[in-house]
């Protein structure tokens, strides 16, 4: 069971989002939050696998709970999934960076929120649809202000296929994508994929594909004339 939190200031909203969640086999709404404070402190109390966060909320805001919440260890298993009407690519980079696993316009249909909560409690990220990957390439390789987002990455320590996979999945490639393009089981996918998380610092896939891009294993593109 995919224990869910939600967090946006629309009450109309969380209750539309609790019944397209609680009507699933295989997920529950574990708690409603309508600000940022309330979010970081649900999620502490609640310890749920997925916390869907609405960006602009009054007080803190999505960003600063997102960041709060993947700076505590005692959070290190929930994952956050922004879900958004103001999808600027400015707001993207920013979730991405403070730890979020995944992005959404409000204007998804109802699978495909579904979905992408079960993708994220997953472990996955949602970076594959093209505008996502358009960020990616265009804003993950620009420095954030601050701490580096993992000093202790190195990318010498990963092997070669480690490295492959790592760069396959900074370009949008799912598991299964990549098993198929390497010749690989999605078992064997999967394991690299954790073995460059844990040797790179990266709580996430997410975090995983920003780390690849900052630290230069993988490059931008050029843009399209």
């Amino acid at each position: 069971m995919i224990r869910v939190l939600l967090a946006d200031d629309q009450a109309l909203l969380r209750g539309t989002f609790r019944l397209l969640i609680d009507s699933c086999d295989d997920m529950e709404v574990v708690g409603e939050a309508a600000d940022g404070h309330q979010a970081v402190e649900l999620a502490r109390a609640r310890q749920p696998d997925v916390v869907l966060m609405d960006i602009r909320m009054p007080g803190a805001d999505g960003l600063a709970a997102t960041a709060a919440m993947c700076e505590d260890p005692d959070l290190a298993s929930t994952r956050v999934l922004i879900l958004t009407m103001f999808e600027t690519e400015e707001y993207v980079a920013q979730a991405l960076r403070v730890g979020a696993s995944g992005f959404l316009g409000k204007y998804v249909t109802t699978d495909a929120l579904l979905n992408g909560i079960r993708t994220v409690a997953a472990g996955e990220a949602l970076l594959s649809p093209g505008a996502t990957q358009a960020l990616i390439t265009r804003f993950l390789t620009t420095p954030a202000s601050g701490p580096p987002l993992s000093p202790a990455a190195r990318l010498a320590d990963l092997t070669p296929r480690e490295q492959e996979v790592t760069v396959l999945a900074a370009h949008g490639k799912s598991n299964d994508q990549i098993a198929q393009e390497l010749v690989l089981s999605v078992l064997t996918v999967r394991t690299h994929i954790q073995r460059a998380m844990t040797k790179l610092g990266a709580r996430d896939r997410a975090q995983l594909v920003v780390i690849a891009y900052q630290n230069g294993l993988v490059r931008p593109e050029p843009p399209s004339l």
